[in-house]
């Protein structure tokens, strides 16, 4: 059963060796074996705290985590990632070709300007104010980054394949995580668009998505996985197959 730690915030068993946290629309990965911890993604600012407790109830500790393997450079997955490597020196790892997004996390130009695609579109309004509250407007880089080299295996809890997985940000990754029968996907497929407030499977919308179609592409890369379990960046994991869930979000295109 998930553990409710507040109102907003759910730590869950996702699959083996795999816990999500998710505080309000945001969630990132704990991976974890015996004796060690990562994490994929770093949220936002506020859940830091969150990520705290959430080891504790592991039995780990902030000092613990080897990595934090980031799916790409946006506000949203980088949040606290700065701090970490702050206070415990925790090497952050992000594809080359979003090197520069993650060193500027709010200077990227989605297909449509993101501002007016959030005023048109007030179903996901609740949702961006949750992030704003969680700090999504103070995100600072990470002091520095190393290289998350795709189509290798990482060194990092439960071993996961790193799949290229462009169209949302020119490097972004999806995580293949083959032993747990689960690939973590960021937000090259969400089950909530936080942007919108849509469910179900889908690519995110196009007022934060860089190339529509090229996102819609790397779906076929994700069904390839063949993975059961599929942990989106956004929204409940879904445990009906990679495949299945990518051709839902191929039919839901991007708003």
């Amino acid at each position: 059963m998930p553990a409710i730690l507040a109102p907003d915030i759910v730590l869950d068993r996702v699959a083996d060796g795999l816990h999500r946290v998710a505080h309000g629309p945001v969630n990132l990965y704990l991976a974890h074996d015996d004796t060690s911890v990562g994490l994929v993604d770093a949220g936002l600012p506020a859940t830091y705290p969150v990520v705290e407790e959430a080891l504790r109830l592991l039995g780990f500790r902030l000092a613990d985590v080897t990595a934090v393997l980031v799916t790409h450079g946006h506000f949203d997955h980088l949040g606290f990632a700065r701090r970490l490597q702050r206070e415990h020196d925790v090497p952050v790892l992000v594809h080359p070709d979003d090197g520069h997004l993650a060193a500027h996390p709010y200077g990227y130009r989605p297909h449509r300007n993101r501002f007016a695609f959030a005023a048109t579109h007030p179903g996901g309004w609740r949702h961006l104010a949750a992030m704003t509250r969680l700090g999504a407007l103070t995100v600072r880089p990470p002091l520095r980054t190393e290289p998350l080299v795709a189509g290798v295996v990482a060194d990092f809890p439960g071993r996961p394949e790193v799949l290229p997985t462009p169209g949302h940000t020119d490097g972004h990754v999806v995580l293949h995580f083959p032993a747990a029968d689960a690939v973590v996907t960021g937000d090259a497929l969400v089950t909530l668009d936080p942007y919108t407030g849509l469910r179900g499977p889908r690519v995110v919308a196009t007022g934060a998505t860089n190339d529509p179609g090229t996102a819609v592409a790397s779906l076929e890369r994700i069904a390839a996985t063949g993975a059961r379990v599929v942990l989106p960046g956004h929204g409940e994991p879904w445990y009906d197959g990679a495949s299945a869930a990518a051709d839902r979000a191929a039919v839901a295109g991007a708003a």
